[in-house]
């Protein structure tokens, strides 16, 4: 085990990004022409950096399994971006958001990390209203706010309730202008299959064209990895089917630590489970929280009666429904993080008072936001004494002037009039804070390896605030890693053209092709969502909302167990040569099989609980997380040594200057 230096700079929280920038090296624009750049994943992370390191000069090669980087899981984001520009002159700053973001993440971040990120925060906005996102505004033309878990201001922008798609296309148009320039070398329906090292340097990839199913060599001076999160370990998860873990599980099996596995968002505002039948989940925004109150009977009897289809939800009365986030967190309400949200969920849901055929729902109403918007709407509009038919109907306008693509969402999927009738919802995996190990500059354990966005683990700690994924994504892309990497290749202007004809490309092409003949050799009976299923099952019974010993132990014996069989018996139809989905998803989940133990094993290890990370056996008398700060406070990297059984954790101790830890209240 070793301590890792995070490279923080030294001096006062406030200055260390500034100097830092004003003291590393710089390439000459001149040397940028001379440098090749490879980004893996083009969704905000790596759209806005490839954009700009192509804008900066550089020569950039964007590879995505997508057929375009606009289909990138980041267009699914819907509820806004935090950044700390106080418009609502509420007593937002910098600070309150770097404060607000180290408390929502349970004390498990950096500061210098987060501080940057609030720091950066406002010039995110300034770009994209360049670029021409479509921002919401207020009446005088001034960008509006909303509010998300966990603070008390509104800082989060938003575009109705498709902002991860509006952000995601000014990223492509930037990057479309580098494409266009010659900049950028877009390597659509490709996906990376190994990182080359020469000289222990990421020099290169492996990457399979999915179309034709081509092995394909392609090197740069530096690699960035922006491949998102590994949510789906899970199966089930609010992601994109295809968002996998492959690319940075393929650096972690060359050299680069894995940080966190264990810390995984879920998300209490989803549309429940209806069946086996399910291949994923959808997410209702957090947005919703803001007008939306969320409670379930006070009595079993009503909720059996509502779950049986006896009693409408909207029969009954007030004083029978129990708003339970209002009644146990009054400073935030339903406004809480998402996981003291969705664990409040799961309690109620555990102790019976679930509200859909499985027991497994809470209902979001929006009963009150349709008579509070109304009156207001009436009132502004001369009507002084609205009749109640009147206030509903104004209120509807207003809500879905607001909301109205999730309503409509929601509908289409459940065949239920939101506006009519409280929609259900439950938690589900969506985020995962832990990634990639990086430090202060992005790089990881790996020289010249550089990992960005939810693919790394850098700056939400335990648990994700709303609306801040979008936010480090393009920090990340736009303003971080444009700079501290021009610090490590300022070292390889003499360097020249890195040749792909060298030992370590065969070598790791040869690896490449030997994996995917076993793959296409295993000649089992099983299809690779079967084994991805049961994969989902363990992870979610015995690593999911709440975890303990016994059963993490259990999961890391099941999932060694099933790994061993997928080998054996995994049936891959069809050829390597040519375009092969199940070949494509079977690869994916021989690396969620080795990730999953990891995953376990880092939940045994942290005897704490913390942020989405909740142990049972470590919990107050309230039932919250009970976090050892004396034993735990530090970041467990992994580094690679065969089996994940066999992984060998490294510490970075987390120091706290400018916050005082303390155990989160949101009451």
């Amino acid at each position: 085990m070793s301590v890792l230096d995070s490279k923080i700079p030294e001096g006062p929280l406030a200055e260390k990004w500034t100097n830092h920038k004003n003291n590393i090296n710089l390439v000459n624009p001149a040397n940028k022409r001379n440098i090749d750049i490879i980004v893996i994943g083009t969704g905000l992370a790596g759209g806005s950096a490839a954009a700009t390191l192509a804008e900066l000069g550089y020569n950039v090669k964007t590879f995505c399994y997508q057929d375009s980087p606009r289909r990138a899981h980041s267009i699914a984001a819907q509820g806004g971006i935090n950044a700390s520009k106080n418009y609502q002159g509420d007593g937002d700053s910098d600070y309150r958001l770097f404060y607000d973001t180290v408390k929502g993440g349970d004390y498990r971040s950096r500061e210098g990390n987060v501080y940057r990120l609030a720091e950066v925060s406002g010039n995110i906005i300034d770009q994209c209203v360049a670029q021409g996102v479509p921002f919401a505004r207020e009446y005088g033309g001034y960008l509006d706010n909303r509010s998300f878990g966990g603070v008390l201001v509104s800082r989060t922008f938003y575009a109705k309730g498709q902002t991860g798609q509006q952000l995601l296309l000014g990223a492509y148009a930037a990057m479309n202008r580098q494409i266009n320039r010659g900049k950028i070398k877009a390597y659509n329906r490709h996906e990376m299959m190994d990182v080359v090292l020469v000289g222990g340097k990421a020099r290169g990839i492996i990457a399979r064209n999915m179309v034709t199913g081509e092995i394909e060599r392609h090197s740069g001076h530096a690699v960035v990895l922006a491949s998102g999160g590994y949510g789906n370990v899970f199966y089930l998860s609010t992601n994109a089917m295809g968002s996998n873990v492959m690319a940075a599980w393929r650096a972690h099996r060359r050299g680069a630590y894995f940080a966190n596995p264990c810390y995984t968002q879920i998300h209490p505002t989803c549309i429940p489970v209806s069946g086996d039948h399910q291949s994923k989940l959808t997410l209702m925004s957090e947005s919703l929280r803001n007008d939306g109150r969320i409670w379930v009977p006070k009595k079993k009897e009503d909720a059996e009666k509502i779950s049986k289809g006896e009693l409408k939800p909207t029969q009954l009365k007030e004083e029978d429904r129990d708003y339970y986030l209002e009644r146990r967190y009054p400073a935030f309400g339903n406004l809480v993080p998402r996981d003291v949200a969705s664990r409040a969920a799961k309690e109620r849901c555990d102790a019976g008072f679930g509200v859909n055929k499985t027991g497994q729902a809470v209902f979001l109403d929006f009963g009150s936001a349709f008579e509070r918007y109304g009156k207001e709407k009436a009132y502004t509009s001369g009507h002084k004494d609205p009749s109640k038919e009147e206030i509903l109907k104004l209120g509807k306008e207003v809500v879905e002037a607001k909301y109205g693509n999730l309503f409509q969402m929601y509908e289409k999927i459940t065949a239920q009039n939101p506006y009519e009738t409280p929609m259900m919802i439950y938690p589900a995996v969506h985020y995962t804070m832990g990634g990639l190990w990086v430090d202060y500059n992005l790089q990881t354990t790996i020289p010249g390896c550089y990992s960005a966005g939810e693919a790394n683990f850098s700056d939400h700690g335990a648990n994700r605030l709303g609306a801040s994924a979008l936010m480090q994504g393009l920090a990340d892309g736009y303003f971080v890693l444009p700079y501290t990497i021009g610090d490590y290749l300022s070292k390889d202007i003499r360097t020249g053209a890195i040749p792909t004809d060298s030992p370590e490309f065969d070598a790791a092409e040869k690896d490449v092709t030997d994996r995917i003949n076993k793959l296409m050799n295993a000649g089992g009976n099983h299809s690779v969502d079967t084994y991805h299923k049961k994969l989902g099952k363990i992870m979610w019974d015995k690593c999911g909302m709440s975890r303990n010993a016994e059963g993490l132990k259990e999961a890391i014996k099941e999932i060694a167990e099933l790994r061993e069989d997928f080998w054996k018996n995994v049936k891959v139809p069809g050829t390597a040569d040519s375009k092969n989905a199940e070949l494509e998803k079977a690869g994916r989940v021989a690396d969620f099989l080795e990730l999953g133990e990891l995953f376990a094993k880092d939940a045994l290890h942290r005897e704490e609980s913390c942020g989405g990370h909740f142990r049972e056996e470590y919990q107050t008398e309230e039932g919250e997380a009970l976090r050892d700060d004396e034993n735990f406070k530090y970041v467990a990297a992994w580094e690679f040594a065969g089996n994940p059984s066999d992984a060998i954790l490294h510490k970075e101790d987390l120091v706290f200057k400018n916050i005082e830890l303390k155990t989160r209240s949101y009451k």
